[in-house]
């Protein structure tokens, strides 16, 4: 018995139909210890990812267009995954959480962060793992810096009292506390710093 890491990319967590197809991966494969995620992407051609509805709201706010529609789309779709999923959390508080923070001036990164931060959320609920924000151990310095070292001691530290858990990607924290993003396609990154940390056996890539 190893651990294995398995990090799922935006189309593999799109909606609750593809959601429900990691549980038949981990159900298949205990050694699933750690579970990396995105946010939601694309579920048809014409389909908008969550990350970029997300960084439109930020636009629109920094241009006083309203943006509320926007927000409202985003609202559902994770709603009805949850929905579907048979999740009961409290997404209304995250949300209304989310939009305050956004009227008062929160930053980007911490705008387009929220997609994996929610998702992961729903998935650690439907799968019984524990959630754990990855703003609590992916670390960067005041200049937005990876702090390799420090990471590694914090994930070991906190993954100690997880025997198994969902872990969103792509952010981490600067030491004052505020979200920083690593660039698009950062949760591949946030997977394989956690795989590395835990020693893991192998690490999947979805």
């Amino acid at each position: 018995m190893g651990v294995k890491v398995a990090k799922f990319g935006g189309s593999s967590v799109a909606d609750a139909l593809q959601i429900g197809k990691i549980k038949d991966i981990i159900e298949r494969d205990g050694d699933i210890k750690y579970i990396v995620v995105s946010a939601p992407g694309k579920r048809f051609d014409e389909d908008s990812k969550v990350t970029d509805l997300l960084y439109l709201c930020k636009t629109h706010i920094e241009h006083n267009i309203p943006y509320e529609q926007i927000f409202q789309v985003i609202h559902d779709r994770f709603t009805a995954v949850k929905v579907n999923l048979g999740v009961d959390i409290d997404l209304d508080g995250e949300f209304d959480l989310i939009k305050k923070n956004m009227e008062e001036g929160a930053s980007a990164d911490y705008i387009a962060s929220r997609g994996e931060y929610l998702n992961a959320m729903i998935i650690g609920a439907y799968l019984g793992y524990d959630f754990i924000d990855s703003a609590a151990f992916i670390r960067f310095d005041e200049k937005g810096r990876f702090m390799e070292e420090l990471t590694d001691k914090s994930i070991k530290r906190e993954l100690e009292k997880h025997q198994r858990a969902v872990i969103p990607g792509f952010y981490g924290s600067r030491t004052d506390g505020s979200i920083e993003t690593f660039s698009r396609g950062g949760s591949d990154i946030t997977g394989a710093i956690i795989a590395r940390a835990v020693n893991a056996d192998v690490y999947e890539n979805w």
